[in-house]
C-alpha cells in the first residue's frame, strides 16, 4: 500500500496502462457478440442484485445497496462508463431478500437461473451459500455463480469462494474452526485519535442483534484497543439499536466511574444516541468527549439530532460524498444517483463501486477470451486479476486476490451539522499507510 495515495491520478494512470497493454487483437477485434452463458445475450449481460429492502422490522434497509447497482449500470452504460460491457447492455434485476432466511435463499437460486453474476449483494441472513456454490452454468458444469458483493454481512456468505466483497473480509476464513480466529482490523482511525488528543479510555459499544453483527463490531473495538485506546470497562458491551434508553445507564455510570472521555459505537445509531442521552443524564459533558463511529456518517438520525452528535468522529473507507469535484468516478456516482432517485449513503457507494467491479473483471475477460469468452469461470478468474482495485479511486483499495479489508481511510468529524474532512487534510486523497493494517486473535465463534 502507498500512503496518502493521489487516487484521481492513479486512476488516469492505470486506465492509460491498461489500454496500452491490452493485445492488438482484442483492441481490434471485429468478433460479434452471442449469447455464451447464462444471463449472456448477443446485446445483454443480465445481473442479479439482492439485497434486504421490504421489511417490517427495518424497512428499507439496505436499499441503497441496490440504488447503487442501478445507478452504476446506468453509468456503465454510458459513454463516459465504457458503453455497456463486452459489447452489451448491463441490466439489473433487482431481487428483494427481504430480511428473511427463506427469501435468501430463493435470491440466490433465482439468480443461478437467470443472472450472469450477483452484484451489490447486502443480505443479512444468508444463512447458506450451497446454492450459489454449486451453481451451473449453461453448458450444465457446477462452476459456481460469482457474488460480488457490497459487503458480506453474514459469516458463511463472507467465507464462500464464491464471494469477493469490494471492500474485503474481516475474516480469514482459514482459521474459522480454530481458537482464536484471525481477523484482519484497520487502525488507522484509532492511531489518528489518539494522536490527537492523547490517552483515550471509554466503553466500545456493538451491536448484537445478530451473532454476525456482533462479531463484525467486536473486530472493530478490538482493533480500536489494539492501537493503545483503553477500553473501560474491559470487553465490549453488546447493545440492540431497539434497547430502551434505560437499558444503557450502567454503560454511562461506568463512564463517570471511570472517568471516560472517550465512546465508541460501532452499533445501530439510535443504539449511540441512547448512549450519550443517557451520559449526559449522569452529568457527563460530552462535549469533552472523543465520541467515534462506525455508523453515523450521512445517517439522517444523526442530522436530525444535530446538537448531541455535535463532534462525533467517524472512519471512512471511501471518499467523502462532497468531494466528486477531485475524483470522476464520485461524481458520476452523484449525478447517477440523483437520476435514478436513490439517496446516497454507505451502501449505495459500496453498490456502485460493486459495478465498476463487475466491469472491470468483465474487461479482464474480454482482453484474454474476447467478447465471446463471457462465462462463469473466466468471470471468477477475471475477478482475481483485480489486485489493487479502488473504484477509480472513490474507494479504500484492495486485492480481490487476497480478499483482505482495505488499509484505507479518512476521517471526518459532524460540525455545526456538516462532516467536515479532518484527515488526512487534502481532499480526494486517503491514508493508506501498511502500519494500518494488523491482525486481531480473538475467540469470536465460541468455539
Amino acid at each position: 500500500m502507498r500512503g496518502l495515495r493521489k487516487f484521481w491520478a492513479v486512476g488516469v494512470v492505470a486506465a492509460a496502462l491498461a489500454v496500452a497493454a491490452l493485445p492488438a487483437a482484442a483492441q481490434s477485434s471485429s468478433e460479434k457478440p452471442t449469447a455464451t452463458e447464462v444471463g449472456v445475450t448477443a446485446t445483454e449481460v443480465h445481473i442479479a442484485v439482492v439485497a434486504d429492502v421490504e421489511n417490517s422490522l427495518a424497512p428499507a434497509l439496505f436499499k441503497g445497496a441496490a440504488d447503487g447497482v442501478k445507478a452504476g449500470a446506468e453509468f456503465v452504460n454510458s459513454k463516459a462508463g465504457g458503453g455497456g460491457v463486452a459489447g452489451r447492455k448491463l441490466v439489473v434485476d433487482f431481487i428483494d431478500s427481504k430480511l428473511s432466511a427463506t427469501d435468501s435463499r430463493n435470491a440466490t437460486i433465482q439468480a443461478c437461473q437467470n443472472d450472469f453474476a450477483m452484484v451489490g449483494t447486502m443480505v443479512l441472513f444468508l444463512n447458506t451459500v450451497e446454492d450459489i456454490v454449486n451453481c451451473k452454468d449453461k453448458a450444465g458444469a457446477v462452476t459456481g455463480l460469482p457474488d460480488i458483493a457490497s459487503t458480506a454481512v453474514g459469516s458463511v456468505e463472507a467465507c464462500s469462494p464464491m464471494t469477493f466483497s469490494v471492500l474485503g473480509n474481516q475474516t480469514d476464513c482459514s482459521t474459522v474452526t480454530q481458537n482464536p480466529q484471525t481477523y484482519f482490523g484497520n487502525q488507522g482511525e484509532a492511531k489518528y485519535l489518539l494522536k490527537r488528543y492523547g490517552k483515550l479510555s471509554g466503553p466500545m459499544l456493538v451491536g448484537n442483534d445478530t451473532k454476525d453483527s456482533k462479531k463484525g463490531g467486536s473486530v472493530l473495538a478490538l482493533t480500536n484497543q489494539q492501537a493503545g485506546i483503553n477500553m473501560v470497562p474491559d470487553g465490549v458491551i453488546g447493545k440492540s439499536g431497539r434497547d430502551p434508553q434505560s437499558a444503557f445507564t450502567e454503560v454511562a455510570v461506568g463512564m463517570k466511574q471511570n472517568n471516560a472521555n472517550y465512546l465508541y459505537s460501532a452499533g445501530a445509531v439510535g443504539g449511540t444516541l441512547a448512549l450519550i442521552r443517557e451520559a449526559q443524564i449522569q452529568g457527563i459533558d460530552t462535549t469533552k468527549l472523543v465520541m467515534d463511529s462506525a455508523s453515523t456518517y450521512g445517517n439522517k438520525v444523526v442530522a436530525d439530532n444535530a446538537s448531541t452528535f455535535e463532534g462525533m468522529h467517524s472512519p471512512l473507507q471511501y471518499l467523502p460524498l462532497d468531494e466528486g469535484k477531485y475524483n470522476t468516478n464520485l461524481a458520476a456516482f452523484s449525478k447517477y444517483m440523483k437520476a435514478s432517485g436513490g439517496t446516497a449513503d454507505q451502501y449505495s457507494v459500496y453498490g456502485f463501486s460493486a459495478v465498476l467491479a463487475f466491469r472491470d473483471a468483465v474487461k479482464a475477460v474480454v482482453d484474454k477470451h474476447g467478447v465471446n469468452g463471457l462465462t462463469r469461470a473466466n468471470l471468477i478468474e477475471g475477478i482475481k486479476t483485480l489486485t489493487d482495485f479502488d473504484a477509480g479511486g472513490m474507494l479504500g483499495a484492495h486485492s480481490f486476490k487476497t480478499g483482505r479489508i482495505t488499509g484505507c481511510f479518512v476521517s471526518v468529524q459532524f460540525l455545526k451539522g456538516k462532516w467536515v474532512r479532518q484527515y488526512p487534510k487534502k481532499p480526494g486523497t486517503m491514508d493508506c499507510k501498511e502500519s494500518n493494517s494488523v491482525l486481531i486473535k480473538a475467540n469470536l465463534l465460541g468455539l
